[in-house]
């Protein structure tokens, strides 16, 4: 069981496994059942949700997107079984989107919150807001 202090440090972890794009370690910090949800934003207009094998399949289709990304967190906090991240991710294209061409590099500001559940990451809302 984490407290504040270990799920901080494993909500760290997590977001280092992402930005390596080395998902079979997120096994490390994900409990099954995991899911995510994202609200409302320019990628996800309806929002989303995702379970566990569906938050592997976007980070294979990222993995494919993008050449390299880099995750910045700007602010965390930590209380109970909850931790929130305040976080800037710029990413470097692998092929043209929308009307970014290959290479461009693309930039966000999101939070995410992650609730812990046995030391391990239950279940992830994030926030997102992208620049233009």
């Amino acid at each position: 069981m984490g407290g504040p202090a270990e799920n901080l440090a494993a909500a760290r972890r997590y977001i280092e496994v992402i930005e390596s794009g080395a998902r079979r370690r997120n096994r490390s910090v994900l409990c099954a059942g995991s899911g995510r949800g994202n609200l409302s934003s320019r990628f996800f207009p309806n929002g989303s949700r995702d379970e566990l094998a569906g938050i592997r399949a976007a980070a294979d289709r990222g993995n494919k997107a993008i050449t390299r990304q880099k995750y910045e967190i700007k602010n965390e906090r930590s209380s109970g079984d909850t931790v929130a991240l305040e976080i800037v991710w710029t990413g470097t294209l692998a092929a043209p989107l929308q009307c970014k061409p290959a290479g461009a590099e693309m930039r966000a500001h999101f939070a995410a919150f992650l609730q812990f559940k046995d030391g391990k990451i239950f279940e992830q809302r994030n926030y997102d807001c992208c620049d233009p």
